[in-house]
């Protein structure tokens, strides 16, 4: 017995099923209209029990007892298999998402298939992804689909993207993102990434801690240790964005400070020394010094800035390098500094890569960012979806609290990977998402289980697709760390046992 049409409803489409047919949440259905010529793709959203009249009643009827009642059944007709399989019949609640004629898609969702003519069945993910026109010209390996069968996008629908990574804490969101860095550089892009926790330095180790075909592009900058700048290096814009944006530094101060760094810079005596001691002898606001002395003590203690070109790092030269050499990751180390210096190194890097692309200097930049709020400044959100992306900066955030981000970077992601959320306030924010509807989202991503994720996107042609992720060979970081890992609590379990035998 096949499914069959029960009812449509804008553009949600209700099928009854019986209980063997194989149908999951998350797959997809065609429906056939032979007559029409075309088919209807579908989406399952959800499966209930279908409703039918008299259920209630029936099952009240069934003995309340485990112990069979004795005597001899008569069913000449094999009438009680038939009720116990209607009992079981099940509706699915199905999301339109076009249709297919002549080996074509549409998004036409306007007919409506019959109900005497139509044939439904399941559409392989597969198939689906091959009829969309999904193709992998720079193939990146996600896992696989819940039909246990290959998941691969292509970069090329994450170049020039704005990207959101979000889910509850270890459900895999930095796992994907690695992923997605490996891939890009294996295609020979530059990858910068902002590293709050430190999850990424170990890029290029496999799982052993040995090297792997990673290991020579995997760059490592920790600020303060084997990342340095000298005054020169940061410019005078640059330093006024740090300063401005990061420090805070008032507008009366922030006009002294540039006169006082061309005044150094006219002479060639450019550096913190000369600095420190052109703010003591300048003739100011005694207000305006303290201020300036304010943020040039915290300049100096962020021990990101030096005076010794040897010790410096030329990150235009290593972004350079790293392009020329066949692309390469540039992880900023984070997860060491204080809320203030994280913001110093990171409106340095922002500034100086918006600065060489807009004179073409570097070619273009993948950024991944985690927790961003954590560091990134209100007006950088807007920045990062028009002017920073029409520059070449192309961002992937990564977050585990999505009312971080705000909702018009949603609407204007090109591609979103959610993981589970059960928090409804979370559910309400990630349904806001235009790449799909609101009820698809909430409804698929509250039963997602760990290392599943919701592809919504270009990457998947808009056909919201479930992935399983797949195991990465490198030495992870991210992972939450317990207490009563495995050992341990095999080792506090014979203790009590050994406890409770001498009491």
């Amino acid at each position: 017995m096949g499914m069959r049409l029960y009812k449509k409803t804008g553009n949600t489409m209700q099928i009854i099923s019986f209980p063997d047919e194989d149908v999951e949440k998350g797959g997809y259905l065609i429906i056939e209209d032979k007559k029409a010529g075309k088919s209807m793709i579908v989406q399952v959203i959800d499966i209930q029990f279908a409703n039918i009249p008299g259920i209630m009643e029936e099952l009240l009827r069934e003995p309340l007892i485990d112990d069979p009642i004795k005597g001899e059944d008569v069913d000449p007709f094999d009438i009680t298999s038939h009720i116990l399989y209607v009992q079981d019949a099940r509706l699915l609640i199905c999301k339109i998402h076009g249709t297919m004629k002549d080996g074509k898609i549409s998004p036409d969702s306007s007919w409506l298939p019959s109900r005497t003519h139509s044939v439904i069945r399941k559409l392989p993910i597969k198939r689906l992804m091959e009829a969309s026109g999904m193709r992998s010209v720079l193939p990146i390996n996600l896992g696989e689909t819940i039909e246990e069968t290959p998941i691969v996008i292509d970069a090329c629908n994450l170049d020039g993207k704005l990207n959101i990574i979000t889910g509850r804490k270890g459900t895999g969101k930095s796992h994907l993102s690695k992923i997605l860095v490996l891939g890009l550089i294996t295609h020979g892009a530059t990858v910068v990434i902002l590293d709050l926790n430190g999850e990424y330095k170990n890029l290029g180790l496999d799982v052993n801690g040995e090297r792997n075909e990673f290991s020579d592009k995997i760059h490592v900058l920790v600020p303060g240790a084997n990342f340095k700048i000298t005054l020169s290096q940061a410019s005078l814009p640059v330093m006024m964005r740090i300063l401005t944006y990061a420090l805070d530094l008032p507008g009366t101060s922030a006009r002294e400070f540039r006169h006082i760094w061309r005044f150094l810079e006219e002479r060639n005596i450019l550096s913190f020394h000369e600095l420190s001691e052109a703010i003591r002898r300048w003739q100011c606001n005694q207000q305006v010094k303290d201020a300036l002395f304010s943020r040039y003590y915290t300049l100096l203690h962020s021990n990101f800035f030096t005076d010794n070109p040897s010790e410096a790092v030329d990150f235009e030269v290593l972004l350079r390098e790293t392009e020329n050499s066949g692309g390469g990751a540039i992880i900023l180390d984070l997860s060491n500094l204080s809320s203030i210096d994280r913001q110093i190194v990171v409106e340095y890097v922002l500034a100086k890569l918006q600065d060489l692309l807009s004179q073409w200097r570097i070619r273009a930049v993948f950024l991944f960012a985690e927790e961003a709020h954590l560091y990134l400044r209100e007006t950088y959100w807007d920045d990062v979806v028009t002017r920073m992306r029409h520059f070449g900066v192309f961002t992937t955030f990564i977050t585990n609290q999505p009312n971080t981000i705000r909702e018009n970077i949603y609407r204007q992601a090109d591609n979103i990977f959610l993981f589970n959320f059960v928090n409804e306030h979370d559910l309400e924010i990630i349904s806001r998402a235009a790449k799909v509807d609101a009820e698809t989202t909430v409804s698929i991503v509250r039963d997602l289980p760990p290392h599943y994720c919701l592809i919504l996107g270009e990457v998947v042609k808009d056909f919201p697709i479930i992935a399983k992720i797949r195991q990465l060979n490198v030495k992870t970081m991210g992972e939450t760390r317990f207490f009563f890992i495995s050992n341990h609590a095999a080792e506090i379990a014979g203790k009590q046992e050994e406890q409770a035998k001498m009491n």
